[in-house]
């Protein structure tokens, strides 16, 4: 399993990737991403601003993470200092065949090699209340929950903010 930065060329992957997941999220009631979010201009600008990784077996995208320095407004509701540097993951997701392997795993110490490389100490992610699975891993992998979270941009939603301190 490599983990490696995206290509445009990677985009019809990425939203095939995307296109089997959401039903599956759906259908747990987690109904943070639908038929329009994430999509290809998201992709797109991640990619030009250097920040969309994924992972790629034998040319199979598994996976992909978005791992930005971008911190939403509302992340001062749980008592995060936002005007502090910090990694920020967004758009975490898994093909719905191959979970369970430890490719999440993998892209999330991605995400933390990228801050170590970058000298910043601190790991920040936000998650759907109801997303059961990244809510039970992300404390697994070391991060600490902060709090919950109304996010502008998906009304409706409440959202887990996780933070990870690097040593």
């Amino acid at each position: 399993m490599l983990i490696r930065r995206a290509t445009l060329t990677d985009i019809p992957k990425i939203l095939q990737l995307i296109k089997e997941l959401v039903p599956v999220m759906n259908a747990a009631g987690n109904f943070q991403w639908d038929n329009t979010y994430p999509n290809i201009k998201v992709f797109e600008k991640d990619i030009a601003l250097n920040q969309l990784w994924v992972a790629d077996e034998n040319n199979d995208i598994t996976g992909v993470i978005a791992i930005t320095t971008d911190q939403d407004a509302e992340y001062a509701d749980v008592g995060w200092d936002i005007t502090e540097q910090a990694i920020v993951v967004h758009r975490l997701a898994v093909s719905v065949h191959q979970q369970g392997k430890g490719i999440a795993v993998q892209l999330m110490q991605q995400a933390e090699q990228v801050a170590i490389s970058r000298g910043i100490k601190k790991v920040r992610v936000d998650t759907n209340v109801v997303n059961e699975a990244t809510n039970r891993l992300f404390p697994k992998w070391g991060y600490v929950y902060a709090g919950e979270i109304n996010l502008a941009h998906r009304p409706g939603m409440r959202f887990s903010c996780y933070e990870k301190v690097l040593s």
